[in-house]
């Protein structure tokens, strides 16, 4: 019996599912619709799910024509850009503290950033919310 699943996973090939193709080369942080992919079948792990809607999604990396699209590649768009004056924001049992800070990096919904504090000049992470502020924990 052991030599039959071993025989089995030797001469079973590899998996192949649909992914995404770019028809084109895809500047980074550009927002994409289905329209500008193909899909293929090949065998890629950690491919973006085919069956994933990437209307209105931006790209991360840059994406080159014939190369699969990964999972890291494509996330929402940016709410927050570099140098953006926004607002900190820190709640908590009651309690509510605001802040103005400069953003160090750039970010969508959901993603942890650095902000430099204006007021102290003291860098912290935080976490884009919906409506652009960063939320502080």
């Amino acid at each position: 019996m052991r030599s039959f699943l071993v025989l089995t996973f030797l001469l079973c090939g590899p998996a192949w599912a649909d992914v995404l193709i770019p028809l084109r080369t895809i500047r980074a942080e550009e927002i994409v619709t289905r329209g500008d992919f193909r899909i293929e079948p090949i065998e890629v792990p950690g491919a973006w799910p085919v069956d994933a809607d990437v209307d209105g999604l931006e790209t991360r990396v840059a994406l080159y024509a014939g190369r699969a699209v990964r999972q890291g590649d494509l996330g929402p768009p940016a709410l927050v850009q570099r140098n953006d004056i926004v607002t900190l924001v820190y709640a908590r049992d009651g309690l509510q503290i605001s802040a103005e800070g400069r953003a160090l990096g750039r970010g969508g919904v959901g993603d942890s950033i650095r902000v430099m504090n204006l007021s102290s000049r003291t860098t912290i992470s935080g976490w884009v919310r919906e409506n652009g502020t960063i939320e502080v924990r």
